[in-house]
């Protein structure tokens, strides 16, 4: 039966960002529903940020399309063009290839729930303009922006 067991779906709390890119997302949670449903084109997330939690650092991806929709709750969305609050029923979207970083933060006092989609490309290029990291699917490790490895986490 297609019905996800949204019980039973993998969570991950924190990020796996070198130290000290890691501390801002360290209580944020993702519920991989795409990964509970096989599927692999594309994920889905059901992303839980609690007041004063980050999704990501600040973001933009080669190859990858993302859109986020808020279900419940406030963040605000990150961006170059400065920042914007998002409620519940609010869709933000990110077309591969645009440098416009992005990321949530909850400024609430409640939790937040989200929705992530994204490509799954095993050619993107994940970049981050506010500090010194990146990461390149095809090496899967991040690295600083002259290619120099973060140790392991």
């Amino acid at each position: 039966m297609p019905k996800v067991d949204v019980q039973a779906a993998p969570r991950r709390m924190g990020s796996k960002y070198p130290a000290p890119f890691d501390a801002p997302c360290a209580e944020r949670v993702r519920t991989r529903l795409g990964d509970a449903g096989g599927l692999t084109q594309f994920g889905v997330n059901l992303l839980e940020l609690p007041p004063g939690a980050w999704s990501s650092q600040r973001h933009w991806h080669s190859d990858e399309d993302e859109l986020v929709y808020v279900l419940a709750g406030e963040v605000t969305l990150v961006t170059n063009d400065g920042e914007h609050v998002l409620r519940a029923g609010d869709c933000a979207a990110f077309p591969k290839g645009d440098a416009n970083g992005h990321q949530l933060i909850n400024r609430s006092a409640s939790v937040a729930r989200v929705i992530e989609v994204g490509g799954r490309s095993e050619v993107d290029v994940c970049r981050y303009p506010d500090i010194d990291l990146e990461i390149d699917a095809r090496v899967g490790q991040f690295t600083h922006r002259d290619g120099t490895p973060y140790p392991e986490t």
